[in-house]
């Protein structure tokens, strides 16, 4: 097939169960492959990593023209990039040591028994919405301190935010405009939360934020608002989609799947393992501020660049026999939270809260059967995950 639809058939929902064949097909077509809709497709693990870490690639898409209001520190450059990211990750704790995280392990793992608990009576059990979707949706909304009641306020706005977030060529101004109505909505419900905290804090991240005490370090209420609403989507979209494909190929793959129940200690490095053989996030767009070459093909400047993490985290020049899944994997340093200063923001929670989980399924996958194989997928090619993931216990 002609490789300029490569990206038109990686976008198109048939291809959604099993994307990998055409990720091959890329990666065999050349280090960069250009579309028919002008954009750019790169798919070699090399080539990917390079350019994630290569400062002239922007991510902001106000150089592209497609708006030109101020997208979300994850979309910008630095020197920006790295002041929001900063400030935002000041409640957290020291860099690589997320303390706040960290002492939510045993408060995760409780939200994760009680979302179980009609698993152990048997019958039909959705993955997605029964568990994957509320576990790490619970588990932010409590971070930030969003009431309990409100909790369910978020489903709309966020299947609106990624929808958005998608590549899909054919997709039109709605998603977009549903998207800034969904943006604006949450980020004025967040920071009207944040100021009832002002000078009252309850030791939330909302808290911290509006309560912090050094002026130089104050996020504006617009930059608030921008940066909760990120920590929100940040915070599930990536493990929702971690849990539902994890619990997808070990039913899959019943001898790793019994080799983890008799080894758990393995746990950490299979979910390594899943984040480089099933990603969450499959592309990445960036926009060149220069003429850039990589492997002796020259990105223009001001071109649309799609880079395909998936097809990287396949590349049988960077991983023995990657199509297999393994999970005990050694030197796995896959992307599936991509690489470089935009590394997934939500990656340190995203691992603990599938560690939590998976934990938990272990013991009881035994009994489990997927009700159908493939399921129904997300519409989304870049965010890519089963919709429903139907268990029969």
């Amino acid at each position: 097939m002609d490789p300029g639809t490569l990206l038109a058939r990686i976008t198109d929902y048939a291809s959604r169960p099993d994307p990998y064949p055409l990720y091959a097909e890329l990666r065999a077509a050349g280090p960069v492959v250009p579309q028919e809709d002008g954009s750019l497709l790169v798919g070699g693990y090399h080539e990917v990593a390079a350019l994630l870490h290569d400062p002239r690639l922007s991510a902001d898409p106000r150089n592209r023209g497609l708006v030109t209001a101020k997208p979300p520190f994850l979309r910008l450059d630095d020197p920006e990039h790295h002041r929001l990211r900063t400030l935002a990750m000041r409640p957290f704790g020291p860099p690589h040591t997320p303390h706040r995280v960290d002492g939510m392990r045993a408060e995760i793992d409780r939200i994760t028994a009680e979302l179980l608990e009609p698993f152990e009576a048997g019958g039909r059990f959705d993955l997605v919405d029964d568990f994957a979707y509320p576990l790490p949706v619970t588990v932010i909304c409590r971070l930030l301190g969003v009431p309990r009641e409100d909790e369910p306020l978020f489903r709309a706005w966020s299947d609106a935010l990624v929808a958005a977030a998608d590549l899909r060529p054919d997709a039109g101004q709605a998603p977009r405009e549903e998207a800034d109505k969904a943006r604006a909505e949450m980020g004025a419900y967040l920071v009207d939360l944040a100021e009832q905290r002002r000078d009252n804090p309850t030791g939330d991240l909302l808290s911290a934020f509006v309560n912090e005490p050094d002026p130089g370090r104050r996020l504006t209420r617009e930059e608030l608002a921008e940066t909760a609403v990120l920590l929100l989507i940040a915070g599930h979209e990536t493990t929702v989609n971690l849990i539902t494909n994890g619990v997808l190929t070990l039913l899959r793959h019943p001898e790793e799947l019994d080799r983890l129940r008799r080894t758990p200690g393995l746990l950490p490095q299979a979910i390594e393992e899943l984040l480089r053989y099933e990603p969450p996030v499959h592309m990445r767009e960036r926009i060149p501020l220069a003429d850039v070459t990589v492997a002796g093909t020259t990105l223009p400047q001001g071109s649309t660049v799609i880079l395909a993490l998936a097809a990287g985290n396949r590349d049988p020049r960077r991983f023995a026999d990657p199509d297999r899944f393994d999970p005990a994997r050694p030197d796995n340093q896959h992307l599936g939270f991509g690489t470089g200063i935009h590394l997934c923001y939500g990656a340190p929670l995203a691992r603990i809260e599938a560690h939590s989980a998976l934990s938990a399924l272990l013991p009881r996958l035994g009994t489990a059967q997927l009700a159908e194989d493939p399921p129904p997928y997300r519409q989304n090619a870049m965010l890519r995950g089963p919709r429903h993931l139907p268990l029969r216990v």
